[in-house]
Parts: structure tokens; C-alpha cells; sequence
């Protein structure tokens, strides 16, 4: 007998439920139903949005970013021609003739008023590994003392081509993983997350102090960025891993490390207490920090063992040390490892230069500014480090306990962004550079939920156009306004933000209050950023104030600024929903 025919109906399949969580979102309406570009960017990679895979697009645009860094410098440097002691790029030149030529334990003695060591071990370790390279395409390009001032043109292709490499080993990749799972996280489609990545890439003041001006903060900015991608994955292990990497290359890192222990305590205690996971942060943090380290121990030991100082010009008893000077009232100077205890105390000494001061130069941030008023360079230090630390300590601490109280994924890159602002307007020795920091987790929004979208793009934009502007200054000196032009200009345009395009404020729907608001103030400043240039360009200051367009700089700079740390807040606050609902039932989370 034959078998009966299967029946023609199939089953319906169940719809899978979304779990509706704090980090999870559905994807916004506004990033499924886009008809038309609504700025260049958009436009540029509107044939993208049909790609079956990202691989398509991602090639592109890291030769686009590749090609932007090496146009860029082919400009000049900082100190190009400009002795007696040049600028940062002789610094790093110089860090790695020292560190290639001189007994590990000497690193951060030798003639510290040339250019001294003045980061933690790994960027030490970088510059040696830097410079072995180099030296052996060149050996006179680090050849000790008679290499000072290098202005060749070969040497200048290595160095810019260092910083590329680097940061294609460190910065882009993690730039690239980030925004994939914040994209994810977020619900926004890939291309959407591809127009992100770009502007990421883009982002002016990094490429303009990297790679024009030279320096290597993009190595300690991967670094963190991988943090936070490894905390968007739940690797807290490994995020500790490359936050005390990040540490120990610059220590400008400090300035998200209070955000960075509030969210694993967070995620440690909520919302469940989880002690071993805290106890293995922990265990990894410290291991970490002691592989770092080691090199520097043993190197030093072994210095030791050979008969060779950290001090080679000093006779007789050890030098007081700079720092902690009571140590030695419970240490034998004689001791096997005093040698250790002199360097480590030495690194302490040049990584944490409290004795430069409240602010170096003219950089837009509340103290300088204050100083045009108060003078409070002459108060006394101790007071003024005081000061420093307790307003630090109240800008900071709001967001921390935010992200503690509600460690969420979505939240991250804002308490990232409010504190780094907290530590650049009110912390001690703050440089004009430092305000790549705040810069980069404030515009990681732009991967986030409706982040290419106006009010966020507005935001994103006017805090980068700001930042750069304020490090203006620092540029003209060395003569690099063109490509400050150019890469913000292009970076604007892009972006369709002022000055290129005001469209980004209007919306074809009907302006609401608070864009008008947003509108209006992101507007003054940008007229007087334009005003300025046009004054500082044609306008000569007048004789007893030769400082009066860097000083009216720092105003605006800082009042800006402090717009931005204030909206970053504000934005963190309401998407953490720490704030009482009125009259609307709560959600449910997981």
C-alpha cells in the first residue's frame, strides 16, 4: 500500500523574540528608509548600499586613509629648520638614537634638556625597536650626538611611514572592530557604519598632529579604542590588557582611566556581584603591568651586574632621588636592587612633570584661561595642584557614577568623552594635542544609534571643527595652515557641517526648538572662529598685547568646550535613564 501523499502546508515559523535589554536596539526607522543622500560623504558611497559584504567597502576606505595620511605628510613637521632644539620630531628621532645607543638603565637620565624620555616604558621600547629598523637602512640617521637636527629628506619618508605602519598596527584595526560591534549593537545598518568608519578615519586634528605635525598618539588611542571594543565584546581581560597598554605608551591615557575602572566595577556589580570576575581584572591588570616592566628590571639589573649607572657623570655616593627622597631612609643605597628603585622612581619622575606647571603654553582649556584675569601662575603651586585636583575630581565624578550605576554599552563612548573633556578643561599640564582625547570617543558616536543623523553629526562636527581651530596656533607656528585648511575644510564638506554646509541644523520635516537652539549657538561659534582667522591673518595685535589673538583663542576654545563637556553629560545622563521617568512606564530589562 503506498504511503500517503505529505500534506501541501507547511507550518508557519516562529517569529524569534528580540530581547529587549539595555544594550539591545532595534534598528531605527530612519536607517532602513533612507531614499537620497543627505550629505557628500552619503552621496560619495551611495553605490555601497547594494554591497553583499563589507569586504567590498573596506578596502576602500582604508587606501582612502592611507592616501590622506601619506598627502599629509608630505608637508613639514614641527621644528622642521627651526633650532636650536627643533620640535617633536627630533624628540622622537632623538628617543630612538638614545634608546638604540645607550645601556637600557640610562634611558631616562641622558640630557634630559635635550629631548629626555618623557613617556612610559613601551613608548621607549617602540622608539628601540623604531630605531633598530631605521638603523639599518641608515645607521647615521640615529648615529648618538652627531644625529641631532637630522633635516634628511630619506629619514623623513622612515619616520612618516613609522607612524602609518603603527597606526595601521594599532589604531585603524581597532577602529574598525569597534565600530562593527557598536554598528551591531546599535542597529545600524553596515553601510550606515561604513559613512561612520570614514569620518572616524578622517577625523582632522588626528591626522594634522600625527601625521603633519608628528607624533604617535594614534599607537595610545588604538589602544583604548581596542579597550572599548573588548568591552563591547565582554573580553574585560583582555580590555585590561590593552587599557594598561595604553597607559604605558602615554600617559595622557589617565584621562579615561576613571572611566574605564567605573565600568568593570559596574559591570562587576550589576547586576549580579561577580567577585571573580573583578579578582581576574585585577590579576590581569597587574600582570600586565609587570610584562611591561620586566624589560626595564632586568635591562637595569643586568646594567648593574656589568658595572654600568643610570648616572655615568656622577662620582660617588648615588644622586638624592627626584621624587619620594624618604625612600632611602628604609633601602640600603647599596642594595643590589637600588638601581631598580632609581629608575622606576626616575620614570615617575619624567612621566609625571608636576614641577612644569599648571598649563604649558597657551592651550584653551579653564586654567589658562583663567589666568588672563587672575594671574594664577604666580599663587603658589601646592595650591594651585589642589585646585587642579578637586575640579577635576567634581567634572569627573558625574559621569563615573553614571557609567558605574549604568554600565551600559551605548553609554560608554559618552562617560568616555564627558571625562576626557572633565581632565582637559581642568586638569594640571594640559598641551594643546591633549584635546585628541575627548575628540576621539565623542566622535565614535557617529557608529551609534541615529549617529549619522543631525543632531549627533551636528555635535560631532562642531566639537572636531572647534578642536581644531584651538590648535590653530600651535600649527601656524610651524607653518602648517594649509593642511589645516584643507583637512578640516574637507572634513566639513564631507560631513555637509559648517562651514561648508548648514543643512545639518534643518530639518525638510519642520525644525524643532531645540535644533533652532543648537542652531544658533553652533553658529556664533563658528562665526567667531571665522572672524578670528580673518583677524589674526590682517590684523596685527597691538604692541603690549602681542598675545591677544592666541589669548581670544583660548576663550572661545574653552567656552566651547565646556559647551561639549556639559552635552556629553546630558546626553549620557538621558540615555542612561538614571533620571525619574514622569508619568511613563518603565521599561523592562533583562
Amino acid at each position: 500500500m503506498a504511503a500517503p501523499s505529505p500534506s501541501p502546508h507547511k507550518p508557519r515559523r516562529k517569529a524569534k523574540k528580540l530581547g529587549i535589554g539595555p544594550d539591545t536596539h532595534v534598528r531605527p526607522r530612519s536607517e532602513i528608509f533612507v531614499r537620497a543622500p543627505s550629505f557628500p560623504l552619503a552621496a560619495f558611497l551611495w553605490p555601497a548600499r547594494t554591497a553583499s559584504s563589507q569586504w567590498q567597502v573596506l578596502p576602500l576606505i582604508l587606501m582612502v586613509a592611507g592616501l590622506f595620511r601619506w598627502a599629509a605628510g608630505l608637508w613639514g613637521y614641527s621644528g622642521f629648520n627651526r633650532p636650536p632644539l627643533f620640535g617633536d620630531y627630533e624628540a622622537q628621532r632623538h628617543w630612538m638614537e638614545i634608546t638604540t645607543h645607550l645601556p637600557i638603565s640610562q634611558w631616562y637620565f641622558h640630557d634630559l634638556e635635550w629631548w629626555g624620555l618623557d613617556y612610559p616604558p613601551l613608548t621607549a621600547y617602540h622608539s628601540w625597536a623604531l630605531g633598530k629598523i631605521g638603523a639599518l637602512i641608515n645607521p647615521e640617521w640615529f648615529a648618538l650626538f652627531t644625529s641631532r637636527g637630522s633635516d634628511d629628506p630619506t629619514l623623513k619618508i622612515f619616520m612618516r611611514a613609522t607612524v602609518i605602519v603603527s597606526e595601521y598596527l594599532t589604531y585603524i584595526p581597532a577602529a574598525v572592530v569597534f565600530v562593527r560591534r557598536y554598528s551591531r549593537l546599535s542597529g545600524v545598518s553596515s553601510w550606515t557604519a561604513s559613512l561612520a568608519l570614514v569620518a572616524i578615519l578622517m577625523q582632522p586634528s588626528t591626522i594634522l598632529i600625527d601625521h603633519v605635525h608628528f607624533q604617535y598618539n594614534t599607537v595610545m588611542l588604538g589602544l583604548v579604542l581596542a579597550t572599548m571594543a573588548s568591552f563591547l565584546a565582554e573580553r574585560y581581560k583582555w580590555s585590561a590588557v590593552f587599557f594598561v597598554g595604553a597607559l604605558m605608551f602615554k600617559q595622557m591615557a589617565l584621562y579615561y582611566a576613571f572611566t574605564v575602572f567605573a565600568y568593570l566595577l559596574g559591570r562587576c556589580f550589576f547586576p549580579h556581584i561577580k567577585l571573580t570576575r573583578l579578582f581576574g581584572i585585577a590579576l590581569v591588570t597587574l600582570a600586565t603591568y609587570a610584562v611591561i616592566v620586566l624589560p626595564l628590571v632586568i635591562g637595569t639589573l643586568y646594567d648593574s651586574y656589568r658595572g654600568v649607572t643610570s648616572r655615568p657623570d656622577l662620582d660617588g655616593p648615588p644622586a638624592p632621588l627626584p621624587i619620594f627622597p624618604w625612600v632611602t631612609k628604609f633601602i640600603d643605597t647599596n642594595a643590589f636592587y637600588y638601581p631598580v628603585v632609581e629608575v622606576l622612581v626616575q620614570v615617575l619622575h619624567r612621566v609625571f612633570p608636576f614641577s612644569r606647571g599648571l598649563f604649558e603654553d597657551k592651550v584653551a582649556n579653564f586654567w589658562c584661561a583663567l589666568n588672563v584675569v587672575l594671574k594664577i601662575r604666580n599663587y603658589p603651586a601646592v595650591l594651585l595642584q589642589k585646585a587642579a585636583l578637586g575640579a577635576t575630581l567634581l567634572s569627573i565624578l558625574p559621569p563615573n557614577i553614571i557609567i558605574f550605576l549604568r554600565p551600559r554599552k551605548t553609554t560608554m563612548p559618552l562617560a568616555f568623552a564627558a571625562t576626557a573633556w572633565g581632565f582637559f578643561l581642568f586638569s594640571w599640564q594640559v598641551h594643546e594635542k591633549s584635546v585628541l582625547l575627548p575628540l576621539m570617543p565623542m566622535t565614535l558616536l557617529l557608529a551609534g544609534k541615529h549617529g549619522m543623523n543631525r543632531e549627533i553629526r551636528a555635535w560631532v562636527g562642531f566639537a572636531n571643527i572647534l578642536g581644531a581651530w584651538t590648535m590653530f596656533p600651535l600649527l601656524h607656528r610651524v607653518d602648517l595652515r594649509i593642511p589645516y585648511a584643507v583637512l578640516t575644510l574637507l572634513w566639513a564638506y564631507l560631513l555637509g557641517l559648517p562651514p561648508a554646509s548648514w543643512s545639518v541644523y534643518f530639518d525638510e520635516r519642520g525644525t524643532t526648538w531645540s535644533q533652532l537652539a543648537t542652531a544658533v549657538l553652533h553658529t556664533g561659534f563658528y562665526l567667531l572662529m571665522g572672524v578670528w582667522h580673518v583677524l589674526e591673518a590682517f590684523v596685527l595685535p597691538p604692541a603690549g598685547k602681542p598675545d591677544l589673538w592666541v589669548v581670544a583663542n583660548v576663550g572661545v576654545g574653552v567656552a566651547g568646550f565646556g559647551i561639549c563637556y556639559l552635552w556629553c553629560l546630558w546626553r549620557l545622563t538621558l540615555d542612561s535613564d538614571i533620571l525619574p521617568a514622569r508619568g511613563k512606564p518603565k521599561k523592562k530589562t533583562q
